[in-house]
């Protein structure tokens, strides 16, 4: 068994991570799978259970908060307890790690839509994009199937990937899986689906919370990319995106390394939904810009491995050092 004992916490942290992403890649190649299918059939059911169509917007609400007090309070609790009899606790951190992160495969998936686009087949491009996204689908045009690609690889990635590896080094295993199983709630109970704008607001709200920081960190070295590309422009345009309680500052800033227009009117369950849009000016997404947002979003995720490690090696350094 490895020893571990002379490496620095976060060394170990780091080291824990960068394992979990090696291991997580090699098995979504191999056998897909979703280890938190079954606790998303759990928030349905309950969704169906407590909340009522009858009851006001406020009951709805508190309906909400205690199903996630119900759901969440138990499981950590369990977790947290379990922790003390585990004697390789690298090993407990890194499961952990392993059930908090998403699937690997949105790449892939981004890459089969956009070779389905080029094919001119856009039945085949609705059928792979239709799991991913919450909107409805199946009218959408080539640009609509585009637009709503490239923000789901963005969102994606950022929501199940560096948001949880960010609250895994920083806080903490647990923190991070309180988060996925949170944010999965939140997926089940999205208030832009207008039977869950009351219940859902509370996960939804405190997700955005989470993420508040690792969005904004996610967005810098976002727009490290679009270096020689009108970058401080690009960082006055945004920087009213900045203080607001969600990913609009992110989903901004891929417009605008992109040179796109994103955003702007969706489908959810039949009832059109007006969302805000970004760089209104730029030219509307073509199939090629769903590989060049999967290039912009791998770029994002190298500096953030390799600037992982360097602070690894130097906390080592220090940590021996100082020993």
């Amino acid at each position: 068994m490895p020893d571990f004992t002379t490496l620095s916490s976060f060394s170990l942290s780091v080291l824990i991570l960068m394992s979990v992403v090696l291991l997580k890649l090699i098995i979504s190649r191999l056998a897909p799978h979703d280890p938190l299918s079954f606790f998303r059939f759990y928030c349905h059911r309950l969704a169906d259970k407590v909340n009522k169509a009858e009851n006001s917007s406020g009951q709805q609400a508190i309906a909400g908060l205690v199903a996630i007090i119900i759901t969440l309070a138990p499981l950590l609790i369990i977790l947290w307890l379990f922790e003390a009899f585990v004697e390789v606790n690298w090993l407990w951190q890194g499961l952990l790690l392993y059930l908090s992160f998403g699937p690997f495969t949105i790449a892939q998936q981004g890459t089969k839509i956009a070779q389905a686009l080029k094919a001119n087949q856009k039945y085949q491009a609705r059928q792979a994009l239709a799991p991913w996204v919450l909107r409805d689908t199946d009218q959408l045009s080539n640009l609509g199937i585009c637009k709503a690609s490239i923000e789901m690889q963005l969102l994606r990635s950022l929501q199940l990937g560096f948001v949880v590896a960010s609250l895994f080094l920083f806080v903490g295993p647990l923190a991070a899986i309180a988060y996925r199983l949170m944010l999965e709630m939140h997926y089940s109970w999205n208030i832009k689906q207008q039977k869950f704008s009351a219940f859902g607001l509370k996960a939804a709200q405190a997700i955005q919370l989470v993420q508040w920081l690792p969005v904004r960190l996610f967005s810098t070295m976002l727009m490290l990319s679009a270096l020689g590309q009108n970058f401080i422009l690009f960082w006055r345009i945004i920087s009213k995106d900045f203080f607001r309680l969600n990913n609009d500052l992110a989903l901004h800033a891929l417009a605008l390394c992109l040179e796109v227009k994103l955003g702007g009117v969706a489908m959810y369950n039949k009832i059109k939904l007006r969302k805000k849009s970004f760089n209104d000016q730029a030219r509307q997404p073509e199939a090629k810009d769903i590989m060049l947002a999967l290039s912009r979003l791998q770029y994002v995720n190298v500096i953030s491995l390799t600037l992982l490690i360097l602070t690894a090696f130097a906390s080592q350094f220090l940590s021996t050092s100082l020993s």
